[in-house]
């Protein structure tokens, strides 16, 4: 009988970012538990950008794009997809990247533009990355407090060397909270390349702690580049950064990156 044939199967659970129907998607780094809120910051950003103009990643769109943003996932990256803050991961084989055709409208900084441009990518001089602008997309929610003498912000890997240690900010809380517990410093020392992103992005003096060699040099260098600074000069741990103070500022502004910000993209 037809009914012994069919046999049942259980339906698929549909991923939470599908949708029935075309539209644009984010692609962003995510670790296998949990979240990393500098990671996660391109969720929040790219949607803070989109809210600006009545619009969402949800929108049915006549066609389908991929879009990377804050992250150093451009080892990631398939032809066709939209590229915009993203940068290299310098710990990753450079034979990881297999993407020829990339739609570029800024990266990070002049590193990540150099390694496109061997590959015959051609890259706008448009560098920064997204977290920057969470002072400007934000200008209303946090505020820089100044309640304590300084915080740590280790980086993911970086966090078991740590512990539960008094001014440590975790990079696994939500995205607002790390961002309110970083300007709650006078100084910010960082392993977490966006502790240093988002404590500069609202001028608080930043100094990398290099705590561990599981971070290539290679995403901090090209972030201090591209924002002004040649020189990259870290301490190796929280006593030499305290005693060294902050990096020399940014100098960088927000217009760019934002008018690279791909709009045409929804009509």
């Amino acid at each position: 009988m037809l009914s012994k044939l069919i046999r049942w199967r259980k339906p698929r659970r549909p991923s939470p970012d599908e949708l029935p129907y075309r539209h644009h998607s984010l692609f962003f780094w995510k670790p296998e538990a949990g979240t990393n809120f500098g990671d996660h910051l391109a969720k929040i950003i790219v949607g803070q950008i989109l809210a600006s103009r009545g619009l969402s990643l949800d929108d049915q769109t006549p066609s389908v794009v991929r879009i990377l943003a804050t992250g150093s996932i451009l080892h990631f990256a398939r032809d066709g997809d939209v590229i915009w803050g993203s940068g290299v991961n310098g710990k990753v084989p450079e034979t990881a990247f297999t993407a020829r055709h990339l739609d570029v409208r800024a990266v990070r900084g002049p590193l990540t533009a150099e390694f496109l441009r061997r590959r015959g990518i051609a890259v706008p001089d448009v560098y920064g990355d997204p977290g920057l602008l969470v002072r400007t997309l934000f200008a209303d929610r946090f505020a820089v407090t100044g309640a304590r003498d300084h915080v740590f912000v280790p980086n993911l890997h970086d966090l078991k060397l740590i512990g539960n240690q008094p001014d440590v900010v975790s990079p696994m809380q939500g995205w607002n909270a790390a961002v309110a517990e970083i300007l709650s410093a006078r100084l910010v020392l960082a392993s977490s390349l966006h502790g240093l992103v988002i404590a500069e992005a609202f001028g608080i003096p930043a100094r990398y702690v290099r705590l561990s060699e599981t971070e290539n040099l290679f995403k901090y260098q090209d972030y201090v580049y591209g924002t002004g600074r040649t020189e990259l000069v870290y301490a190796r741990s929280i006593e030499e950064g305290l005693e060294m103070g902050g990096m020399p500022p940014v100098t960088w502004a927000p217009d760019a990156l934002l008018a690279a910000f791909p709009w045409d993209l929804w009509p």
